[in-house]
């Protein structure tokens, strides 16, 4: 049978399935499906999927694909799309289905501690096969403890189920010098000549026994000891700009901002434009450390964030033309973006990224206006000259109805408005637009059929903030279906708009990392 996705450019494609909300969709291919889940599923409950739903639709979709692809998507859903749990099942997956790939993967997924034992997490487990390592696995972790830094395995020591200790019992690593086996020693907590132990590690158990000066560890081996003000804010200047931003409300718990010059310090931290660009800062990181922000904060502590922000979206790159931006505001756009977890639900919600994205596009491209939906097209008064994030919480205090991908564009077509390119950015469960039937298409795709009447080189962005496997725009040469909320998203946007994406898109960007 001929691809649908390919041959549907003529007549309106039918649609094949239904979304979670009941209305009118498409199925994604397989590829697309396992790319989607990857970047936006945090295996957590969403609006519309719980967390075993989307950890058994990716691990099935995992065992549907090539294995080579599997690999590029994990490594895709990490590098560029900033996944942790995803990209770990993925690889968990990969070590089942292909050794070889799983080798070629392993190192790009594995980048840090934390990632290490969320993988180790998911293999005992037993949610993707056995509930050991086994001997390859096993292998790679025993690589990955031998090759890290001090520091790295340091940070690794942080954190539980399984801690890095678990890890190293499981796996028994051997390394070719002292120093190391030393460390790994520490940590499993067997006797050891502190001598051997690294120099950081070493000025780390003298500051314990009652040394002045501040070793260079990870914070959280600090924390728990009796620090003054002064030992908090000798942490904030010399930690990483992410830490400092991660930890402000901390600082303000400890009383660093109350020391003289203190807030002016860590502001001009968070404003410096070469620690936010050497730091490859991301907008969605931004917006969670604002919405995060203690409203004790010092005002220029909160307004550097704002100003971070527009140093971040100075590289968000300009369309061609005329760009209508759609944010969804319906009420499930309420959710937490990552979805609700115990102790660990994001304030960060999918109506805060819609709006965080729009505003960033429209104040860099002077020719892009903005159309808010949710049953119809909503009304929002937006200067492009504000600052994105001022735009962003406007177009996030609105919130509320039902879903229809079509209001904007039958908005358009109302309004016989030229356009170039048109970007949807909602969670794509459309169903308040049912009213042009089943089986004749979705709704969003008859509305763009009418848009490209008066603009024929139109062509449509679907970005998807959410974990699903059906889309209400068909995917071909003028329709990109993508999923995700980082700042790869931007670049695709721009190289689909300006024509140089390949037709299949999405999927052929993964497809092109190489093992």
């Amino acid at each position: 049978m001929a691809n649908k996705y390919l041959f549907a450019s003529g007549r309106l494609a039918r649609a094949d399935t239904q979304n979670h909300a009941g209305g009118a969709a498409y199925r994604r291919s397989d590829e697309q499906a396992l790319a989607q889940l990857a970047v936006t599923g945090s295996l957590a409950q969403t609006y519309y999927m719980d967390a075993e739903g989307q950890l058994n639709e990716l691990i099935e979709l995992a065992q549907k694909v090539d294995t080579a692809f599997l690999a590029k998507t994990a490594i895709y859903a990490r590098q560029h799309g900033h996944m942790k749990d995803a990209p770990a099942v993925l690889l968990a997956a990969l070590s089942f289905l292909d050794a070889v790939r799983f080798r070629q993967a392993f190192g790009r997924v594995v980048d840090n501690g934390k990632m290490l034992r969320t993988f180790v997490q998911i293999m005992r487990s037993g949610a993707v096969g056995r509930k050991s390592l086994g001997s390859g696995p096993k292998r790679m972790v025993q690589n990955w403890l031998n090759a890290a830094s001090d520091k790295a395995l340091l940070a690794a020591n942080i954190g539980q189920d399984p801690s890095l200790a678990d890890v190293i019992k499981m796996v028994h690593p051997k390394a070719d010098t002292a120093a190391r086996n030393a460390l790994f020693a520490w940590v499993i907590g067997r006797p050891v000549d502190a001598a051997d132990l690294p120099v950081q590690l070493q000025k780390y158990l003298a500051f314990k026994a009652g040394a002045k000066d501040l070793p260079d560890v990870p914070f959280q081996m600090l924390a728990s000891l009796p620090l003054t003000a002064d030992h908090w804010a000798g942490i904030a200047r010399q930690a990483g700009w992410h830490m400092v931003r991660m930890n402000l409300n901390t600082f303000l718990r400890h009383g660093v901002f109350d020391l003289p010059g203190m807030a002016d310090t860590v502001a001009d931290r968070l404003r410096d434009t070469k620690a936010i660009q050497k730091a490859r800062v991301f907008p969605y990181q931004l917006l969670a450390a604002y919405l995060h922000a203690d409203s004790a904060l010092p005002g220029q502590v909160r307004e550097a964030l704002q100003d971070a922000m527009e140093v971040a979206t100075r590289n968000v790159p300009r369309l061609r033309g005329v760009t209508a931006i759609c944010p969804d505001v319906s009420g499930s756009m309420s959710w937490a973006v990552t979805g609700a977890r115990k102790g660990a639900t994001s304030k960060v919600r999918c109506i805060d990224v819609a709006g965080l994205m729009a505003a960033t596009l429209l104040r860099q491209n002077r020719q892009a206006f903005v159309l808010p939906f949710e049953h119809d097209v909503v009304d929002v008064g937006l200067n492009p000259r504000d600052t994105v994030m001022t735009n962003a919480k406007r177009l996030a205090a609105v919130g509320g109805g039902g879903t229809a991908c079509s209001a904007p564009l039958e908005h358009l077509v109302a309004k016989r408005a030229r356009v170039d390119t048109v970007i949807l950015i909602s969670d794509n469960e459309s169903w308040a637009d049912r009213r042009y039937g089943w089986g004749r298409g979705t709704p969003l795709m008859k509305a763009w059929g009418l848009v490209k009447k008066r603009n024929p080189k139109a062509k449509l962005v679907c970005l998807d903030l959410t974990p699903n496997v059906t889309t209400p725009a068909i995917e071909r040469a003028d329709v990109l279906n993508i999923g995700g909320f980082s700042d790869r998203v931007f670049d695709l946007i721009a190289d689909f708009a300006n024509g140089h994406l390949r037709p299949d898109h999405w999927t052929g960007q993964i497809e092109k990392i190489e093992l």
